[in-house]
């Protein structure tokens, strides 16, 4: 097991971890024994947008030297994605939040093992974790591993982004499970299988806002990840000391956390998720963040009785629905903890919702804790000249890699 750093620029990781966690319990429903249960494939995922998606997605792409426009519906369109990813594609309108032109093709490239009867080997488990009381605490898995070898595996956790839920993530499931990994997905709070419309996670938001009895953006699905920790870390099929954490957008935020959170994941990789709370507040650089979430800010500036969204409402929506998101647990603190494990942060250089300007204080700090370990390969900080948010083939190649690396 990778030493862990106890001291983080004078701060006690321990501490920090702990007060962390007495956070995290102080808006839970009864805590109950972690249970699991079986469940059947989702045929037709929920996906939520902001702003909603086009029902209908249009496909432009060269087939035999002509081009050929088809009409599908959003959901359709992305388990016919590997389709799409073996043409020539023009243009795709009235699709995808996260990703650039061409996303889908992006998901699929994810390094995959040339095995030809792959698809006999892959097996596919679906399954509940029962996390806490409540709804919200029955925790949708899925996870594809290889058969064929009694040895323990790696394994990786891979996180989806606003809107999209765990199916979405299959292209890179397949790809890391033909490597030999067990690859794992979940359906964050209020997304997919734990969400009935397109606004439910929205409308989480505002809920958590006017009530300030839940946690629905990072904090939550963090209590659930250290769960299926404990799930992970109890099958036989994976090796305890070998399990990485990666994820996009909403999910690279959930990844840092998780890691921070629970030293059992072992590898780490976020992409266009770490960030600076504090320091967006403070240098004016909120807005894209924001934007993305509008509605419970709105609902905030209502209450507040503002004419427009200042600093002041957005200071107040993270400390009221993410307590100490903009303080004690912001990057400056909660980056440096997860050394000296393999660490590497994705980025777009360009990214407005994840300045990299913000990111200068952890990543310092962070850096000079690996440098004084003599393992400064181990942490690294990867900003792509000219993304902004949004993933990229380079971003997967590089999670990818460096879990081959290190797990």
């Amino acid at each position: 097991m990778e030493q862990q750093h106890k001291y983080s620029n004078d701060v006690n990781v321990d501490s920090l971890r702990s007060e962390f966690f007495g956070v995290l319990r102080s808006r839970r429903t009864d805590e109950v024994p972690l249970t699991m249960e079986p469940a059947k494939p989702v045929l037709d995922p929920l996906f939520q947008d902001n702003p909603p998606r086009s029902n209908k997605v249009r496909v432009s792409y060269y087939d035999k030297q002509k081009i050929v426009l088809e009409e599908y519906t959003d959901d359709d369109f992305i388990f016919k994605s590997k389709h799409f990813s073996e043409l020539n594609v023009l243009n795709v309108s009235g699709v995808i939040n996260n990703l650039p032109r061409g996303g889908a093709k992006v998901m699929e490239s994810t390094p995959k093992a040339d095995i030809p009867n792959l698809t006999e080997l892959l097996v596919e488990e679906n399954l509940y974790l029962h996390t806490e009381a409540g709804e919200q605490g029955r925790l949708p898995v899925l996870i594809w591993s290889m058969k064929g070898s009694n040895e323990k595996k790696p394994a990786v956790v891979i996180l989806h982004s606003t809107g999209k839920n765990k199916e979405w993530m299959q292209p890179l499931l397949v790809a890391y499970a033909s490597r030999g990994y067990v690859a794992i997905a979940i359906d964050s709070r209020y997304h997919g299988e734990r969400a009935n419309s397109r606004t439910t996670y929205q409308d989480s938001l505002v809920s958590a806002w006017k009530k300030g009895d839940t946690m629905p953006f990072i904090f939550d699905t963090v209590w659930d990840l250290v769960k299926l920790a404990d799930y992970l870390t109890q099958r036989e099929d994976i090796d305890p000391s070998r399990i990485g954490i990666t994820g996009e957008s909403l999910g690279g935020m959930h990844a840092w956390f998780a890691a921070f959170a629970d030293t059992r994941y072992s590898v780490v990789a976020p992409i266009i998720g770490v960030q600076g709370f504090r320091w967006a507040i403070d240098n004016d650089k909120w807005q894209a963040r924001v934007d993305s979430l509008r509605p419970v800010f709105e609902e905030a500036r209502i209450d507040l009785g503002k004419s427009e969204i200042d600093k002041e409402v957005v200071e107040k929506v993270w400390d009221r629905i993410a307590p100490g998101l903009a303080s004690t647990f912001d990057s400056p603190y909660t980056v440096p903890a997860i050394a000296l494990r393999p660490f590497l942060i994705l980025n777009g250089a360009e990214d407005p919702r994840c300045p990299i300007s913000g990111l200068e204080v952890p990543i310092s700090r962070t850096t000079k804790i690996y440098q004084e370990a003599h393992v400064p390969e181990k942490f690294q900080l990867i900003a792509q000249p000219g993304i902004g948010h949004q993933i990229t083939v380079e971003m997967l190649k590089g999670a990818s890699d460096w879990f081959d690396k290190y797990l």
